[in-house]
């Protein structure tokens, strides 16, 4: 039944694929304007609706530059509670930015960080505040042509390639695969850490990259658990009986990563973004009560520990142990340098013609 509601959603799919296209050729035809920037602008965004990893892939660009430029990131702040123009300061949370701009904050809180729907309006207000910047990165930019930047970095999962998908509703692009050739560099990412070079040979001819197209393979890598409210690091026996509660588009492979780490391992997932309420934190300790096992631990990721923080008035008196798992990027065969260099070489290239 399913598969037959599926086919009836495939007109809406070719509608929407077909505004999409008219809007591509009038920003190719220069009908309507893309603004460029005096100053390297990485964008980092996918073809298809959430769950391809694109936050550790930003991070990682942030530790990578934040060292030696200044570096700022600029986001639309999905689902915040806010609206218009906003720079991240000591006060802001994670209603007020989105969660993954407040997780930027809070981990990197040397950079500047900001959100605004319209990208070509907030830069220049990120400019005028912070006139020191010299790297901005786009989150979730892909889609956004109002800005052209100078690097468009595409992330597409290991598991969902954009090659074998299509337009939403139908299926999860937000627009035609074609919409692939605008990328500088694609990143094929969540791969299995021992991908084989045979498949990796396949998925390239699959992919075909153009001539001006790098293309990289990544895989995640979960660090140590910390204390949500303390941060230090926290030592959980292999005995321990764990509930992850996450709202993310894709909790299998952390899912998967706990299982492979600890005998019981149980899953309540919320919705992609989701804002926890008060009798949410009740479930989840009722959860957790009820769970078998002496030692038992929540477990959640770092987006929703942005969202849990809201709450942390009526988390502290329920004493629930919540430990958050980071997760990182690892470039596979060997490959991290070149792609290093390769955002150093643009980087570096776009300040020395522009002195």
């Amino acid at each position: 039944m399913l598969k037959y509601l599926k086919v009836l959603l495939y007109p809406f799919s070719l509608l929407y694929g077909l505004i999409m296209w008219v809007r591509n050729r009038l920003y190719d035809s220069n009908m309507l304007t893309a603004v460029e920037f005096d100053l390297p602008v990485i964008a980092v965004g996918n073809l298809s609706v959430g769950g391809t990893g694109k936050t550790p892939h930003v991070e990682y660009l942030i530790k990578l530059l934040k060292d030696n430029h200044q570096v700022a990131t600029l986001s639309r702040g999905y689902n915040r509670r806010t609206s218009g123009y906003l720079l991240a300061d000591a006060t802001s949370t994670a209603a007020q930015l989105g969660d993954e701009p407040m997780q930027f904050h809070q981990k990197f809180p040397e950079i500047a960080v900001c959100v605004g729907e319209e990208r070509m309006l907030a830069i220049p207000q990120l400019l005028g505040e912070r006139p020191e910047t010299q790297v901005i990165l786009l989150d979730d930019a892909f889609q956004h042509r109002s800005v052209k930047p100078g690097q468009n970095i595409l992330i597409t999962e290991y598991g969902r390639r954009f090659t074998k998908d299509h337009v939403v509703p139908f299926g999860r692009l937000r627009e035609g695969r074609k919409g692939y050739e605008r990328a500088n560099c694609i990143i094929v990412s969540k791969c299995p850490p021992q991908l084989s070079d045979t498949e990796k040979a396949a998925i390239r001819q699959e992919i075909a990259p153009l001539p001006h197209q790098q293309l990289f393979f990544t895989s995640l890598t979960y660090g140590d658990l910390y204390d949500m409210f303390s941060g230090t690091p926290v030592t959980v026996p292999a005995d321990t009986t764990v509930l992850l509660v996450c709202g993310i588009a894709r909790p299998e492979p952390l899912l998967q990563r706990l299982k492979e780490s600890y005998k019981s391992v149980f899953l309540l997932s919320f919705p992609d973004h989701y804002y926890y309420s008060v009798p949410d934190l009740e479930k989840i300790h009722r959860e957790l009560e009820n769970l078998p096992g002496g030692n038992k631990l929540v477990v959640t990721t770092e987006k929703d520990a942005v969202r849990l923080q809201l709450l942390s008035e009526q988390l502290r008196p329920l004493n629930l142990p919540i430990a958050v798992m980071p997760v990182e990027i690892s470039f596979l065969f060997g490959e991290g340098d070149s792609f290093n260099n390769y955002i150093f070489t643009y980087v570096d290239q776009f300040g020395s013609n522009h002195d």
